[in-house]
């Protein structure tokens, strides 16, 4: 990435404004919580903000939480009481209690290596559907860790 890396608590005025007027705002995210949809230093998103119902599920979500962390998360579940479900696509436990107060935007645009992803696409909604099943996803990460414990028997702590 050649942007100058700005931390996100001294722009946060910016992008809210920003996003509050009807404008749009690109970032880079970072961190492993959204793999293997979204990777650090590869891939960026847009965020809007949204006219109508704050949330749908499985909509992407930027948010921040009460102790100021801002996080970029999946919404699983919709609360009766107003509340939001949240989980990263690389996790597999549930932030409960997210308030619509937290959220600052969504995700409106992907880009992978600079191509735009189709939230529309087949391929998106197939994985959007499997991957958000959490036994499958509970399993997949068992799966590979049982691997690198094998591996790690089977070559050693040199292989990575």
């Amino acid at each position: 990435m050649n942007n100058q890396d700005v931390y996100l608590s001294e722009a946060i005025d910016v992008i809210e404004e920003i996003l509050n007027g009807g404008g749009e705002f690109q970032m880079y995210p970072r961190g492993i919580s959204m793999l293997p949809l979204i990777v650090q230093e590869r891939d960026s998103v847009v965020l809007k903000k949204r006219s109508g119902p704050p949330a749908r599920k499985w909509d992407i979500a930027f948010y921040r939480r009460e102790n100021g962390q801002f996080v970029l998360h999946r919404v699983m579940k919709v609360c009766q009481d107003g509340t939001y479900v949240m989980c990263g696509d690389n996790q597999i436990s549930f932030e409960k209690n997210v308030l619509p107060e937290q959220i600052i935007g969504y995700v409106d645009q992907l880009y992978r290596k600079g191509k735009k992803v189709s939230f529309r696409s087949l391929r998106y909604k197939v994985y959007v559907f499997f991957w958000t099943f959490m036994p499958y996803r509970c399993a997949i990460k068992g799966f590979k860790k049982i691997l690198r414990l094998i591996k790690k028997k089977l070559f050693g702590h040199n292989e990575g």
